[in-house]
């Protein structure tokens, strides 16, 4: 694992982790909401995945994510009445 890296995610606690992941996971949080939220980009995100989740989890999240317009905000319908900005901002913690 890359120093920075390891260095970003032994800063986050449980609980930032578990948000993290949580969002990503959400198909209308785009990976825009979680840079603005948490300081993490997609590629972060996905490492942080790769790391943290069990190989067969991460290939089915990859597998569900390519391809999803509703991650990236710049991909959207502008029919898409959906704040993915509200929503991410009242999260409760699962920690």
């Amino acid at each position: 694992m890359e120093a920075k890296f390891a260095e970003r995610l032994a800063s986050l606690s449980e609980g930032d982790i578990s948000a993290i992941i949580q969002m990503a996971w959400e198909d209308r949080t785009a990976f825009e909401t979680i840079q603005e939220r948490m300081g993490w980009s997609e590629p972060d995100v996905i490492r942080l995945m790769r790391h943290e989740l069990q190989p067969s989890s991460f290939r089915m999240w990859r597998k569900r994510m390519k391809g999803r317009t509703t991650k990236h905000r710049a991909l959207r319908s502008p029919d898409m009445k959906f704040d993915d900005q509200s929503i991410a901002d009242h999260r409760r913690a699962n920690c």
